[in-house]
This record gives C-alpha cells, sequence and structure tokens, in this order.
C-alpha cells in the first residue's frame, strides 16, 4: 500500500506518517513535506522517483503526471486499467494526504500582491485531491488532519480504511476544492473588474420541525466562522430544541443585549422589545424589564448580559417564557430554572468585537445584502437643536432610548425612564400612530403606579425622522420632556420649532435606524 504525501498544514502530518509506515505502508512525497518526513526519521520516496521527471517552475510542476494520477484514478477492478498500468509501468496509489496552498490566509494580509495571491493558487493539490476522490472505491482521500486518527483506527481494525468512511472523505475533498476555487475565483474577479458572484458557505447545523408555520420546511445554517452574539455556537443547556421562530427571535433579542454594557435585560416577544432594562446588576435591571411590560413577556424571550445567579432564576421561574439567554449560569440557577423541562438555557459568547458581518435576505429570485448595523452613535450634549439643553439624567435616558429604538421594527418609537421602558410603538404605518401607542402604554403603567405621565418628564426615542411636527405635539401632551431622532427632514425646522414651544429638549444624532 502507498500513500502519498503534499500537505501545506503539516498539523500531525510526522505522526501520521509514522503509523501509516508501522503498518507496512510506503510513503511518496513531495518538497517541503518529504524534507520534514525525512528529518524525522522517516523512508520517504521522493515524488521524482515515481514521475521519472524532477520539480521544475519553482515547484509549480511536481504531481501532473500519468504516474500521479495513472495511480490514483485506475480503477482495481477492470482487467484492461490493471493492464494498462502494467504496460506503462504505473503503480497503484493507495492514499492521497493532501491540503492546499494557503490562499485564503494570503489574500487576507493586508499588504498582498497579485504576485503573491497567484503563487498560492495550489494546481496539482487540487488535481491530486480530485482524482482520488472519484476512484473512492479504492482510494483513500484525506485533506483534514482532524481525520488522521480515524483513518489509523481503521486500517489497524480492517486492514484498509472501509468504504463509508472512503465515500464521506471523497466528499470532503471535493467540498474542500470547491471552496478553494471559489475564494480564488472571487479575487480574480474582482481584479479582473468582473460582475461579483456572491459565494455562500454555511453548514447544516440542524434540521427544524417547521419553518415561520407547520406547513413549511426549514432548516439552520451556521456560518463557517465563529462569532459572539450568535446561536449557531450557543450552548443549550436545557429545553426543547429551538424552533425557527425561536431562532429570529433570539437572535433579535441578542442583537439589543450587543448595544450595552452596563448590566442590562431585555424580554423580547416577536423580535420586539416589549421590556429592556439596565440596572446596578442583573437582579435589578430583570426586575424593571419585567415590570416594564408584564404582559406581552408572557410566552417571550428574555436576554441579559451578565451571568445568571439564584436569585434571579426564582425570579424568573413562575413566569412563562421560551427561552433566557445569559453568558454563563451559576450551578445553583440552573438547578432552579432546569425543573421546568421545556425552558430553553442558552449560554451565549457575548465578547465584543470590532465590525460587523453581512446580512442576507432572500428575495424571489434574488438576495439582499447589507452589512450588519452594529455602530450606534452615543447621544451627547451637542447633539441638542432646540433651546432647552438636556441635563444628564436625561442624557443618559436619551442614549438608553436611542439604543432599545434602534432594533423595534419600524415605524419605532420607545418612551423611557429611568433606564426602563415604560412603551414600545412598533410597527405601524405612520410614525405618529407608533407614537400613541408607546405613549399611551407608557400612561398606563404609570397609572397602575399611582402616578399622573404628565408629571414624569419622560424621554421618547424615534428611530425615524419627524416628517412633520405631529408626534412632538403629542409627546408634550403627554409630558415627555426630551427626544432623540436622527434628523434629515426637510421639515425638521417645525419639528424644532414646536419641542421649543413646548420646553422640550430635542436631540438630532444623524444616524438613522430603520428595522423595517
Amino acid at each position: 500500500m502507498r500513500a502519498l504525501f503534499s500537505v501545506s498544514d503539516k498539523t500531525g502530518v510526522v505522526e501520521f506518517a509514522s503509523q501509516l509506515v508501522d503498518l507496512g505502508w510506503e510513503i511518496i512525497a513531495t518538497g517541503g513535506t518529504m524534507k520534514l518526513l525525512q528529518e524525522a526519521g522517516l523512508k520517504v520516496i521522493n515524488i521524482s522517483e515515481i514521475t521519472g521527471f524532477p520539480e521544475i517552475c519553482d515547484g509549480r510542476v511536481k504531481t501532473l503526471h500519468p504516474k500521479v494520477h495513472g495511480g490514483l484514478l485506475g480503477r482495481r477492478d477492470l482487467d484492461s486499467h490493471i493492464a494498462q498500468l502494467k504496460e506503462n509501468g504505473i503503480e497503484f496509489i493507495d492514499m492521497v494526504c493532501v491540503n492546499l496552498y494557503p490562499f485564503k490566509q494570503t489574500i487576507a494580509k493586508p499588504d498582498v500582491t497579485m504576485e503573491d495571491a497567484i503563487e498560492n493558487i495550489d494546481i496539482g493539490g487540487p488535481s491530486m485531491l480530485r482524482s482520488a476522490a472519484k476512484n473512492w472505491s479504492a482510494v483513500t482521500v484525506v485533506c483534514n488532519p482532524e481525520n488522521y486518527a480515524k483513518i489509523i483506527s481503521e486500517i489497524r481494525e480492517h486492514g484498509n480504511t472501509t468504504k463509508e468512511t472512503r465515500l464521506q472523505l471523497s466528499a470532503e475533498a471535493y467540498t474542500h476544492t470547491a471552496e478553494y476555487d471559489m475564494m480564488i475565483a472571487t479575487y480574480m474577479r474582482k481584479a479582473a473588474g468582473l460582475n461579483e458572484k456572491l459565494f455562500l458557505e454555511y453548514d447544516l447545523k440542524q434540521g427544524l420541525r417547521y419553518g415561520e408555520n407547520p406547513h413549511q420546511s426549514a432548516k439552520f445554517y451556521a456560518t463557517l466562522e465563529t462569532v459572539p452574539f450568535s446561536l449557531a455556537t450557543a450552548e443549550q443547556l436545557n429545553g426543547k430544541e429551538l424552533s425557527y421562530n425561536n431562532i429570529q427571535d433570539a437572535n433579535a433579542a441578542l442583537n439589543i443585549v450587543r448595544e450595552f454594557d452596563a448590566p442590562f435585560c431585555v424580554g423580547l416577544k416577536h423580535m420586539n422589545p416589549c421590556g429592556a432594562a439596565i440596572g446596578t446588576d442583573v437582579v435589578d435591571a430583570w426586575k424593571k424589564a419585567y415590570e416594564a411590560d408584564k404582559v406581552s413577556i408572557f410566552g417571550g424571550i428574555v436576554a441579559v448580559n451578565r451571568e445568571i445567579n439564584k436569585e434571579v432564576a426564582e425570579l424568573m421561574k413562575p413566569i412563562f417564557l421560551e427561552i433566557i439567554m445569559a453568558p454563563s449560569f451559576t450551578p445553583e440557577a440552573l438547578e432552579v430554572l432546569c425543573t421546568k423541562k421545556n425552558l430553553r438555557l442558552l449560554k451565549v459568547d457575548m465578547s465584543k468585537e470590532e465590525g460587523g458581518h453581512n446580512q442576507y435576505v432572500s428575495m424571489n429570485g434574488g438576495i439582499l445584502v447589507q452589512e450588519q448595523d452594529i455602530e450606534t452613535r452615543t447621544v451627547t450634549a451637542d447633539m441638542c437643536v432646540t433651546e432647552v439643553k438636556p441635563c444628564d439624567a436625561q442624557l443618559t435616558d436619551l442614549d438608553f432610548a436611542w439604543r432599545i429604538v434602534k432594533h423595534v421594527k419600524s415605524n419605532a418609537i420607545v418612551v423611557v425612564k429611568n433606564g426602563a421602558t415604560l412603551g414600545v410603538g412598533a410597527g405601524q404605518m405612520n410614525r405618529v400612530g407608533s407614537a400613541k401607542i408607546a405613549l399611551e402604554q407608557a400612561e398606563a403603567a404609570l397609572k397602575a403606579e399611582g402616578k399622573d405621565i404628565r408629571n414624569e418628564a419622560l424621554v421618547l426615542g424615534s428611530d425615524g425622522f419627524f416628517p412633520f411636527d405631529d408626534t412632538v405635539t403629542l409627546a408634550a401632551e403627554y409630558g415627555v420632556k426630551a427626544i432623540v431622532q436622527p434628523g434629515g427632514s426637510v421639515r425638521d425646522e417645525d419639528s424644532v420649532k414646536k419641542a421649543n414651544e413646548c420646553g422640550i429638549t430635542m436631540l438630532c444624532t444623524g444616524m438613522r435606524h430603520f428595522k423595517h
């Protein structure tokens, strides 16, 4: 049995080759791989001894030879193939261990040149992988060091790899070369000024019982990159399998949590926050978020950016929730919450990262791509456009409102007091309609506490500008004293004038956050 080695990633390759030698295999190798194996004391056949031809053109040409590809592609079950190989002095090659030049890593370098990129386009490697993969019924093809142990184990047990394993390895090899070619095609098309083609790489994470509705099939795919605030890498500690809608809602909740460094809690329903608050600790944040809307949170999702401890777990337990997400749970908290067998508990990486990733939305016959809306401007006093200036407490609440309203479906309005939402108006066809919903909700919440909304000096946030002064007029009727909005309407002056007349401070951030 003979194995051909030519690897860029040399992780574990010496041990793998050594074990094959111990099992009676001959090792053929190229260039740097051969040198490494020889230095480890292994007997290695130079590829040039097989081909009868030296490596030429700085190693560009070394394995593109009939004695390599004939040895890989020749069928062991056809007498004609066997005879032809014998006639041409070609011996079978039973295994290929190849991984490819680091093209992806090369083009990721900020100072990469076209010459560098070209020299890291592998030709012989993909050719050998494809040849070996095509003849998988007889040839073992391995391109991932993670498979070395399994291959050795099977050879020890059976004398060779199993046919089932060889088929799986063949599929992996074709996937590897396909991904490699996609990267090269993308880079070269851009360099050549050709129209961009979008290649997406996602692995199936799980099949789902159904989609948004029971008659729709659905699956969850995960990006190959590991990113924070992702359900793809979340660890589920308890509860039923996540549904399609669970995943949508949980993702929306995580995007809100991402906004805050202080202890924070959000309750979410149908991809809109129903209660959100910052607090002195996770317990305080939960209490304030829950009090913000005790009705809507029923059957909802909760996300916090601090460890769930026993105290907050005992407060959450009586409430019917679908999911609780946190960076961690104490053992005592798990003991409390895991008594609810259907409650999904997710441990999520909430480490901060610079920049975002692309979002993809499928359309009939196409796909929309945009950058994630990660950046959020901190609300500062110099954004004020009215005669009345904000106090420090108002600035804190305005910044909070601005970070929450960003994640409410447009048209979006939130009403805030003391770092907590009192009212959320989402998804209306006009902005004043959303404002009315949020203000009436806030009024009802305060009335239940025996308070008059007009005495509370509330803060209001809007995800879009005010095309008319009607939203400001309505806000004034409910006693709102501070407003944050992006600005940018041709009639901004009307809203500013009305705010001045009503004694309201208004701040314009200069950045819009629509969520259609």
